[in-house]
């Protein structure tokens, strides 16, 4: 029998309720973080690497993006965007995965991610870079090569917790580390070859949002819903240093967590956001050099040289200086960016809400924009 236009007897309702859910799925996905891969600094990035709300851990290349993509930003609206090929898709996390970072340089590093379901997985980035995508999509999995689980506690009668999600990881290389920041209101130091926890940092009294190693004086820095950032000896595990960006603020406006930090390179300088406050502080004097107020929520930050590139819940991504006096803006497609990085080449990725990507030159101009894809 002939079907015609309209026959609504062939009507597939499960795979029509299958495709709106999908196409809701994919235009709510978020990146919570982007990474580029290793590569040489005076050198443009070859991959880029994103975190998703889905739990996914996929990788682009970033030639391929720009010749698939037509030029003309300012015609870009979010929801036109491309939707881009991944070279590669890795099940990362059950529930959200919150961030990704690179262990060691080249190709022998380990592709990090950790997320909601309180774990840090690893993967060899030569496996993730020579793994067919077509392999995966017929059900292959690439198993990762490292895998932690944030510890529970014990409570009455031998009663365990829920796993703590892991929110940020810091790497020391040269000390064989990896920094878990926590949502049990703790820091971890994981000792990768033994895959064991060689340190607990306790203090905070809320969750932590962010970690960073500052290497050069064997310390970790966390910022956390407490309303504090706090600097630990990674020989003791104490707390030397408690920062309190809102301290003196009287605003209504202002939110006293910690919401992202950021070290320069020296490790001389830190940046923390707390809401729609950004703060600089001197770590060797323990000062607070500048304080200003943005526009919108501050949502990630980091430094380029001497300058703080910072973005938030609104589609801008701002450039300032040590003394807080902003240089300049670039209009983004994200609309709520959580993610901004910086390659040594000077090339800045942004992402955020609706999946979206933005990758922008170190002069300011847009590489390519795209969507990244919700996976189930």
């Amino acid at each position: 029998m002939a079907i015609v236009e309209g026959d609504c007897r062939q009507w597939d309702e499960d795979a029509y309720r299958d495709s709106i859910l999908d196409e809701r799925e994919s235009n709510s996905l978020t990146i919570f973080r982007t990474f580029f891969s290793p590569s040489p600094p005076d050198q443009n990035p070859n991959f880029i690497v994103a975190a998703s709300s889905d739990g996914s851990i996929t990788s682009y290349s970033l030639s391929s993006l720009i010749t698939s993509t037509s030029p003309g930003f300012g015609n870009f609206k979010a929801q036109n965007l491309f939707v881009a090929e991944p070279s590669c898709v890795l099940h990362g996390h059950d529930g959200p995965a919150y961030d990704v970072k690179f262990y060691g340089d080249g190709e022998d590093s380990l592709l990090l991610s950790c997320g909601d379901d309180g774990r840090i997985r690893g993967w060899k980035w030569m496996d993730v870079l020579e793994t067919k995508q077509n392999t995966l999509s017929q059900g292959g999995v690439l198993k990762p090569q490292l895998d932690l689980a944030n510890p529970q506690h014990k409570g009455p009668w031998g009663a365990l917790s829920p796993i703590p999600e892991t929110n940020a990881i810091a790497v020391d290389t040269q000390g064989g580390s990896i920094y878990a920041a926590a949502g049990d209101s703790c820091a971890y130091c994981w000792d990768v070859e033994k895959t064991k926890i060689k340190m607990t940092f306790k203090g905070h009294a809320g969750y932590l949002h962010s970690v960073v190693a500052r290497n050069s004086c064997n310390q970790i820095i966390t910022g956390s819903e407490d309303g504090t950032a706090r600097i630990w000896d990674c020989r003791s595990g104490k707390c030397t240093n408690v920062i309190e960006p809102g301290k003196d603020k009287k605003s209504k406006e202002f939110f006293s967590y910690v919401s992202c930090i950021a070290l320069d390179a020296n490790e001389k300088w830190l940046a923390c956001g707390s809401g729609r406050n950004l703060s600089v502080w001197n770590l060797s004097a323990s000062e607070r050099i500048s304080g200003i107020t943005t526009r919108a929520c501050i949502q990630d930050i980091c430094f380029d040289d001497n300058q703080i590139l910072a973005v938030g819940a609104e589609p801008v991504l701002s450039r300032y200086d040590i003394n807080g006096v902003m240089l300049s803006q670039i209009q983004c497609v994200p609309r709520s960016t959580f993610s901004v990085s910086l390659h040594p080449s000077g090339v800045v990725s942004v992402a955020g809400y609706g999946g979206v990507v933005d990758v922008i030159s170190q002069f300011g101009s847009h590489f390519c924009s795209f969507r990244c894809q919700a996976y189930k």
